[in-house]
């Protein structure tokens, strides 16, 4: 088996299930296990055709990737219980917010660790990844983990410390977007469209300015939207004017903190 999930949650299915749909693993070189919901683990099985690890996960053994995706106050436990059952080619890749790569070692000892933090739009095929490795991963590790996360979206090698800013601009950013989007149906409809016709427009609207980004420069785009004493340049106002990136700073930051704290009280 390739690849072992210890967790499934949110973005242990999102991983799966662009992995899968991009055809990089089969849903049989998939196993999945977490702490006690065997509901949950039955629902990936039906939904994505992986496998639930045996009790005993002896499957571990010959895992080339181990993927840690469960909560920070669950990661003692998770790694206690399969330290003594890792081959020493595995890989261990962790997505868990705030845990360091030292902390997870000292838990199963010296093997190649890696931390990633990708976010849901991995479902997709749309990840912005970050990620960083220990010394003990070599470079022809690192080009097959590359491979891996880069067939759910873009990757960008990061220093570990960098993480939890990656975690605060990319790991949660999808939830800012999407509260926006739902601030602008909210708008949209106190001014007199249906919900139905402000759900159409938002979305269209975010696809094309997401299109868009990646071709030039976001600055420049805004201010080609933006005519002098025009309607843009009315709405851009009374969001300058009320602090958005202030608001906006902040947001990244509080949640980069918080990385920052998951991991202390981890340790």
């Amino acid at each position: 088996m390739k690849m072992i999930c210890i967790g499934a949650g949110s973005m242990a299915e999102s991983m799966i299930h662009g992995w899968i749909n991009k055809r990089i693993l089969k849903p049989e070189d998939i196993g999945v296990t977490n702490r006690s919901d065997m509901e949950r683990l039955e629902f990936l099985k039906d939904e994505y055709g992986v496998r639930i690890l045996c009790e005993q996960r002896t499957e571990l053994r010959h895992a080339e990737f181990v993927l840690l995706a469960m909560k920070p106050k669950d990661v003692a436990s998770a790694l206690e219980g399969i330290r003594k059952k890792i081959g020493p080619q595995t890989i261990v890749v962790s997505v868990v917010a705030g845990v360091s790569i030292a902390t997870i070692q000292k838990h199963i000892g010296d093997l190649p660790v890696a931390r990633a933090m990708p976010n849901t739009s991995a479902q997709v095929g749309k990840s912005a990844t970050g990620v960083a490795w220990s010394k003990g991963v070599t470079p022809n590790q690192q080009h097959t983990l590359r491979n891996l996360l880069s067939s759910i979206g873009n990757v960008t090698v990061v220093e570990e410390s960098q993480l939890d800013a990656v975690t605060g601009v990319a790991g949660s950013g999808p939830a800012y977007l999407y509260l926006f989007a739902e601030a602008m149906v909210d708008a949209a409809k106190a001014n007199g469209l249906s919900e139905d016709d402000a759900k159409k427009l938002v979305r269209q609207t975010f696809a094309g300015a997401a299109d868009m980004i990646q071709q030039e420069d976001f600055g420049l785009l805004r201010k080609r939207v933006t005519s002098p004493s025009g309607t843009t340049a009315a709405g851009i106002e009374v969001l300058e004017s009320g602090g958005f990136r202030e608001l906006v700073t902040g947001c990244v930051t509080a949640a980069s903190n918080r990385s920052k704290e998951l991991g202390k009280e981890f340790e």
